[in-house]
């Protein structure tokens, strides 16, 4: 579970030579530092209620900030993870999961997020609980968004506004180093 690296040779053929040259390219280190700042700047878990994908008003704050803090990085993917309580069967758990992560993902792309830059939506059901406990946890009904990666072959990557969100950056981190 704690293996450093765990995830970068999940995947089909192909990946783990994929991830040693984004790690050699420093590609997955920007990716890490966006997903920390991702989650340290907006709350990147929304939570449910019982036997329930529907949002909550609270739920909606939060995929507002989402989609308010996404749309500033228009070259980065996002993954949206569905989750449950260990009550009920496996299968059921999965399924509502996928229900959820969908949600999260129908409110964003109503809110101005591109459907192709929302990666992937999977459902982990009941297998990751936050607390593990056979009672009833909302800690462990929610979704939890996370950059996934970076567009590729898209156009808005050479319109300018690519240009302008590095630039920004760039200015952002200088300042940041410099005190100032």
């Amino acid at each position: 579970p704690g293996e450093i690296g765990r995830d970068l040779d999940e995947g089909g053929f192909g990946n783990p030579t994929m991830n040693n040259i984004g790690v050699q390219t420093g590609q997955i280190q920007v990716q890490i530092d966006l997903s920390q700042r991702f989650a340290s700047e907006v709350d990147n878990t929304v939570t449910f209620a019982f036997n329930s994908s529907s949002l909550s008003s609270t739920a909606r704050a939060a995929l507002d900030r989402q989609a308010d803090w996404i749309k500033q990085f228009p070259e980065v993917r996002f993954r949206v993870y569905g989750h449950t309580d260990l009550v009920g069967s496996e299968g059921y758990n999965q399924r509502l999961g996928k229900r959820r992560a969908d949600a999260v993902v129908n409110y964003l792309t109503r809110h101005g997020i591109n459907r192709s830059r929302l990666e992937a939506v999977a459902s982990f059901g009941e297998t990751r609980p936050v607390v593990f406990t056979q009672a009833r946890e909302e800690r462990n009904r929610r979704t939890v968004t996370e950059v996934s990666g970076f567009v590729s072959d898209n156009p808005m990557l050479l319109d300018g506004q690519y240009a302008a969100v590095v630039f920004r950056e760039y200015v952002a981190s200088a300042s940041a180093a410099s005190g100032g």
